[in-house]
């Protein structure tokens, strides 16, 4: 049995990294170590259920739960893991913050626990431990989690959204290589449809995939739906310069965009029928995972969004952060878990498993192999580390929490995109809603 001792867990278990990935009872046997190191001793008898996203790369679930079995065995006590759509996470979390009864951990997105401020745990001392041992957070993931001088959850990792497009119907449309600014990509997209080789993007209420590329879209060319002081101004000229070019897009877009959820892309693009879309690494997995679709996984690649007027990335990444509410019976347990859950000898494992699904929102795991073991995986590691927070310029909290759970920026691209309104009476309608949220 492997001798797991205080000390080596308290310099960082690099040792334990040194000699492999853990498993089995050599996995047990750390946690065990790793619970009586830790600040927080777990409540006797304590039960946790955790409430988590739909998996979508097997060998991600594989990793979080032999670190769940592990933790369980080494407490003694009950952890229970359900998942959710993306679509029902949010709503299930807030009736439960309501509630006050439900799971006791809720792992969901973007600003998840900005939605209720009041209903979750502190988790100062969580940010700290982690940050401190694994070289500090990244920007948005902080930003996304704190509310003033307070932690409302923790930033377990961000699910980047990259271009993943067909190389050979790329270079058939006659480009060398992805475009890096917003007129080229429009001529490429232009291209790709004559080539009946069509790209798409979700129109309708996917809450990673099309709230990614819209917000892309509307910050490219400087526009925001508040500003630094929480002022609506999305009815600006910036916001209509970035509607015109999106209905120039949507134009080329394949059939159906406008009731897309996160998984429609997905199967498009394994169909054949999908040629350049924004998505995680979850096609290209599915793709090497199935001898069927080796054509797509070989000829398939990712860029980085291109850039819009404005010079800078303007990427809205998917954060995916993780929450305690108040009402659990075990805060001990839930602290203890989260921490356990970003421990090297866990996170390291969990993100090659992942494939790059996830990337991580703290700056020691850039060194993690999964990004360089596969070159098609490499733009994925920057996806912390160039996202905006949610809320873009405004400050992070329950209203831009709210704006992005309830599809504001979406709905006013999809209303004119789609022909539902004009482009003055969809900014409209997004901007009187967005005064509903923002007011006093």
């Amino acid at each position: 049995m492997t001798d797991f001792t205080r000390r080596s867990l308290l310099q960082g278990g690099t040792a334990l990294a040194a000699a492999g990935m853990l498993t089995g009872e050599a996995l047990v046997e750390y946690a065990k170590a790793w619970a009586q190191a830790a600040p927080w001793k777990v409540e006797k008898g304590a039960k946790l259920t955790v409430m988590r996203w739909k998996r979508f790369v097997p060998a991600e679930d594989e990793a979080f739960m032999a670190m769940v079995e592990a933790f369980k065995k080494a407490n003694n006590i009950e952890v229970n893991v359900f998942s959710e759509s993306f679509e029902d996470i949010q709503p299930k979390a807030s009736v439960s913050a309501n509630t006050g009864q439900g799971p006791d951990l809720a792992w969901g997105l973007h600003s998840l626990p900005q939605l209720f401020p009041d209903k979750v745990i502190e988790m100062n001392d969580v940010a700290d431990f982690l940050g401190k041992k694994y070289g500090g957070w990244t920007a948005a993931a902080q930003a996304t989690c704190m509310s003033g001088n307070k932690w409302l959850g923790i930033p377990v990792a961000t699910i980047g959204g990259y271009m993943n497009y067909r190389k050979s119907s790329m270079e058939k449309a006659g480009f060398k290589e992805f475009p890096k600014d917003f007129p080229t990509f429009l001529e490429l997209m232009k291209a790709l449809k004559k080539n009946n080789t069509p790209g798409g993007f979700a129109l309708g209420h996917a809450s990673g995939d099309a709230n990614a590329w819209v917000h892309w879209i509307l910050w490219g060319h400087g526009g925001y739906l508040v500003d630094k002081d929480d002022k609506v101004i999305i009815n600006s000229p910036e916001t209509v310069k970035a509607m015109e070019y999106c209905k120039q897009l949507s134009d080329t877009f394949i059939s159906g965009t406008g009731s897309w959820n996160d998984g429609s892309n997905n199967k498009a693009f394994l169909s054949g029928e999908l040629h350049c879309t924004n998505n995680g690494i979850s096609i290209y997995v599915a793709a090497k995972g199935d001898p069927t679709k080796k054509e797509i996984a070989d000829d398939m690649d990712h860029a980085l969004w291109p850039v819009g007027p404005v010079g800078k990335p303007t990427e809205l990444q998917l954060a995916v952060p993780i929450l305690a509410f108040k009402y659990t019976k075990a805060p001990n347990a839930a602290k203890a878990f989260i921490a356990f859950m970003l421990d090297k000898p866990n996170f390291d494992p969990w993100l090659i498993g992942a494939k790059g699904y996830l990337t991580h929102c703290l700056n020691a795991y850039d060194a993690n192999p999964v990004w360089t073991m596969d070159p098609k995986n490499k733009v994925y590691a920057e996806a912390s580390k160039r996202s905006l927070p949610a809320s873009g310029i405004g400050k992070p909290g329950e209203r831009a929490a709210a704006a992005i759970a309830d599809f504001l920026v979406v709905d006013m691209f999809a209303n004119y995109c789609l022909g539902r309104d004009d482009i003055k009476g969809a900014i409209a309608t997004c901007e009187r809603q967005a005064k509903r949220l923002y007011r006093a």
